[in-house]
């Protein structure tokens, strides 16, 4: 391997490693929701779109009210961006999850599949069907090295991400298995009659959960608004599958798993992008999911399920 090649795999590497972690606080969300209800919320996706959309109005907001500080601007845009889309994941619960928790299991997905149309049709009405373009908030990065004019860039915002979700990542983690309300998740994710007759309030528990995933995919999607400086009301769609598939990898209800499964995702697309076609990127990552499944059902991090009798 020559040193132009080299430096083109190493691009790629830092490149997919980006992607892949945004991939992975999304599938965060998936998890964590999962784990409780032993369902998928396939809104989840379209909330990490919205989260984008908001963070771009407060960015222009802050923007024509003459705040010219951007650690300030993207603290107060990611404080309301975090906040707003937490309240579309409370009414997603609220409104598509808690009144068909007893039903038959399907009517939960499908009801979770209405709310997603809605959310895009929602932000295609509202933000037109183009895509929404801003320039770069945190330009530059560090030139690692150059190969026959080649550059390998390490920019700003790629280690923000990174940094941002294994932060995320270890809180979350601390949250899920040291405090009150991790106990609560994890004795709802067991038996929620039982967890009803120690005094958890499950609605409450559940009603967290949902709002901590949407504030999650907020942040991600702030980030990937950041990155890569356009975004359209069908990113959640596109985003939220190869997130769910992340999760699915990694294993479902393993929030290590899900960070894990990201990144596989983000490296298989760029690798794919970038030896291969871009076109058949999705096909190659898909690929790789149905082939660990077969030998690994759980995913990478997953346990089996225990059927409670």
């Amino acid at each position: 391997m020559n040193g132009a090649t080299l430096a083109y795999a190493l691009q790629q590497l830092i490149n997919g490693v980006t992607l892949g972690m945004i991939y992975g606080l999304i599938a965060v969300g998936y998890t964590m929701v999962y784990g409780i209800i032993g369902m998928i919320n396939f809104a989840h996706g379209d909330v990490f779109m919205i989260g984008a959309f908001l963070s771009l109005i407060a960015l222009t907001a802050l923007s024509a009210l003459g705040i010219t500080s951007v650690p300030l601007a993207l603290a107060i845009t990611l404080i309301l961006a975090a906040a707003i889309s937490a309240l579309y994941g409370w009414t997603i619960e609220r409104v598509a999850y808690r009144p068909l928790r007893g039903s038959f299991r399907l009517a939960p997905l499908i009801s979770a599949i209405g709310m997603s149309i809605a959310l895009q049709n929602f932000a295609q009405v509202a933000q037109g069907a183009r895509d929404k373009n801003i320039p770069d908030v945190i330009p530059g990065g560090l030139e690692l090295f150059e190969q026959n004019g080649f550059v390998v860039l390490l920019s700003w915002m790629q280690i923000v991400i990174v940094i941002v979700t294994l932060v995320l990542l270890a809180v979350f983690t601390w949250l899920v298995t040291r405090t009150s309300l991790g106990r609560a998740m994890r004795a709802c994710e067991q038996d929620m009659k039982m967890a009803t007759l120690l005094g958890i309030n499950v609605d409450r528990t559940i009603a967290i959960t949902f709002v901590i995933g949407a504030a999650l995919a907020a942040v991600a999607g702030m980030m990937f608004l950041l990155r890569y400086g356009s975004i359209n009301f069908f990113i959640g769609f596109s985003a939220g599958v190869k997130a769910f598939t992340a999760a699915v990898l990694g294993g479902v209800g393993s929030l290590p798993g899900a960070v894990i499964g990201g990144l596989a995702i983000g490296l298989i697309e760029a690798f794919w992008s970038g030896y291969a076609s871009a076109q058949y990127k999705d096909v190659a990552a898909f690929s790789v999911l149905i082939v660990v499944l077969i030998f690994m059902p759980t995913g990478l991090l997953g346990r089996a399920d225990v059927e409670k009798v």
